[in-house]
């Protein structure tokens, strides 16, 4: 069945929509996934706040180009499936290397981190790097340690005060005692 013009000018529309929006696109190479596997992969991937998309090549190519984004050669040859990833880019790198590791039905063709081109080597490199709540984590960790180290350090004198207070209070209760 024949796609209309007017549809594929919508879905070219879709697709660069969906690039315009995305802070990191994986493109991949699927082969023979069942619809269960699909559907898992589309639910991981909205977990980390992306989608994944089986794309048309042709369409797709034209999307690229007018988003201003210049695919290496080759990569819309055989079947294309696009990981967008609106949120969380080292998350959804991850999901698809991961997936990349385990089955022989999907292979990274390239991506893109804010519009960069990365080689598929660089997109494992990017699935390394922990999730956005992790960073976050972690550069909160850094940013409190600073300040309970400084609450420790003014606290400290007044901690030794209230000890020698209580040292002597208890001293002159065991002298009155005896």
């Amino acid at each position: 069945m024949a796609i209309t013009k007017q549809k594929k000018s919508e879905l070219v529309t879709q697709y660069v929509d969906w690039i315009n929006s995305s802070k990191a696109i994986i493109l991949t190479e699927y082969k023979g996934l069942t619809v269960k596997d699909l559907d898992q992969l589309r639910k991981q991937a909205r977990e980390v706040g992306g989608e994944f998309h089986i794309v048309k090549n042709t369409l797709s190519e034209i999307a690229f180009d007018e988003a201003g984004l210049e695919a290496p050669e080759n990569t819309f040859i055989g079947t294309t499936a696009i990981a967008y990833a609106y949120d969380d880019a080292p998350g959804m790198a991850k999901i698809i290397s991961e997936l990349s590791k385990e089955s022989d039905f999907v292979n990274i063709k390239c991506g893109y981190l804010e519009k960069q081109l990365l080689t598929p080597g660089e997109v494992t490199a990017l699935a390394d790097i922990p999730p956005l709540p992790v960073l976050r984590a972690i550069l909160l960790g850094t940013l409190m340690a600073p300040a309970r180290k400084l609450a420790g350090t003014i606290a400290e004198p007044a901690r030794q005060v209230v000890a020698v207070m209580n040292a002597y209070a208890e001293s002159g209760q065991a002298q009155s005692g005896a």
